[in-house]
């Protein structure tokens, strides 16, 4: 099942708008990342010590179909930052094939800043800004394709 939620993003009060949305709605984060918890890789800047702290990614779930999502920017990464543009659209797929169909469809005539690919924590993700200036994130979560892979055969 393919499901769309919102993903904010702050510029370093992430967490304090999260635990803001945890009072309201309720419910736990299952997961809360810092940069500086993400290992390093080849061709990515070394984290500096402001950005460390920040949230790379939170959940926070708000039904069985939908969840909040959001991260802090800064930096290089914040160059295109301004309240009020700070969210995206994340399409979430039980297979590669949705998602790659799915983003060449939407990516079409825009500009791609990740392409599709296997990340450290075990998606096929990528992101992009459709022609109509809307920032998409499409995302497979390797579990469920192999799931999907073995209920469809």
């Amino acid at each position: 099942m393919t499901t769309v939620n919102i993903y904010l993003t702050f510029d370093g009060n992430c967490k304090e708008a999260f635990d803001f949305y945890k009072s309201v709605f309720g419910g736990e984060f299952p997961y809360v990342g810092t940069f500086g918890e993400m290992p390093q890789h080849d061709g990515m800047p070394a984290i500096n010590e402001e950005m460390k702290n920040r949230i790379m990614h939170i959940t926070l779930p708000i039904s069985n179909e939908t969840c909040l999502m959001g991260s802090d920017t800064g930096g290089e990464w914040a160059t295109n930052f301004k309240n009020g543009n700070n969210f995206s659209v994340s399409v979430n797929t039980d297979s590669i094939e949705e998602a790659d169909r799915i983003f060449n469809g939407l990516s079409e005539g825009g500009n791609i800043t990740m392409p599709m690919a296997k990340t450290f924590w075990e998606s096929y993700f990528g992101m992009f800004t459709d022609k109509f200036g809307i920032n998409w994130m499409v995302n497979c979560e390797l579990a469920s394709h192999k799931k999907f892979e073995e209920e469809n055969r």
